[in-house]
């Protein structure tokens, strides 16, 4: 699967349905509330919080390029999932622009 690089930060999370912590590890994602620039993201581990919309943020680099050591044992993420998303492509100038 091909994605654009820099498109919607809110999109890209919609689709994928994962989210990197600080610590490095992929979550998924239960529910996502846009509201404007500001999103309310709900993990299956429990989790709520307020994100902001940004293409450059730690978390948008993180997904794009793919620097997730390990998966949360709480959200247990099926591993096709994981196969899916580490072999999804993310480019410049091609791709679907979701």
């Amino acid at each position: 699967r091909y994605f654009r690089k820099n498109f919607l930060f809110f999109n890209l999370v919609e689709k994928l349905k994962l989210w990197p912590s600080r610590a490095g590890i992929l979550h998924g994602v239960k529910s996502i509330e846009v509201n404007g620039k500001i999103a309310s993201i709900t993990t299956h581990c429990g989790e709520t919080f307020t994100v902001w919309d940004s293409r450059t943020s730690r978390a948008a680099r993180w997904l794009r390029n793919k620097w997730c050591a390990a998966s949360c044992s709480r959200c247990k993420i099926p591993q096709w999932k994981i196969e899916k998303y580490s072999a999804t492509m993310m480019t410049q100038k091609w791709g679907s622009s979701l």
